[in-house]
């Protein structure tokens, strides 16, 4: 997958991130993604979600060069929130990300390959700080998803 350069991304709302990531986790490739949205060939989530993917296709109705761009350049998310950051990792990686909400040291706590850690910051909204806590092993480090204070 190409990395447009991040001012260059479309901007997708946060649940429309998480719906596009969802059908990806399901194994989904760009061309099933265009095709089957579009036609509304769309799977019935069980998740804890209940994701609607209908909401998906409306969009990729009203916006086809925005939904097509995001699906093959890549998207940055317009506003994100710890729940929904943490969401989108769960989701996109099939990780448990742990939440702090203590006042002052809000965070989403997350183990990350680099590939991982790459896209993440790549579809954050702005005001997001991530940073290496510790490295947990060749392949892995733990990453702190923090606002910019």
């Amino acid at each position: 997958m190409s990395h447009a350069n991040a001012a260059d991304r479309v901007l997708l709302s946060q649940w429309e991130a998480l719906l596009l990531e969802s059908l990806r986790s399901q194994g989904w490739s760009n061309e099933r993604l265009l095709k089957d949205v579009r036609e509304g060939e769309l799977p019935v989530d069980t998740s804890i979600y209940e994701f609607k993917y209908e909401e998906l296709r409306a969009y990729a109705e009203a916006e086809p060069e925005t939904f097509e761009h995001a699906v093959t350049e890549g998207y940055r998310i317009k506003y994100n929130t710890l729940r929904g950051i943490r969401s989108w990792i769960a989701v996109a990686y099939g990780l448990e990300p742990e939440l702090t909400f203590d006042a002052g040291s809000e965070s989403v706590t997350a183990t990350l390959t680099p590939e991982q850690y790459e896209r993440l910051v790549s579809v954050l909204s702005f005001g997001w700080n991530v940073s290496e806590v510790s490295a947990a092993n060749g392949q892995t480090a733990i990453y702190r998803v923090e606002p910019i204070r």
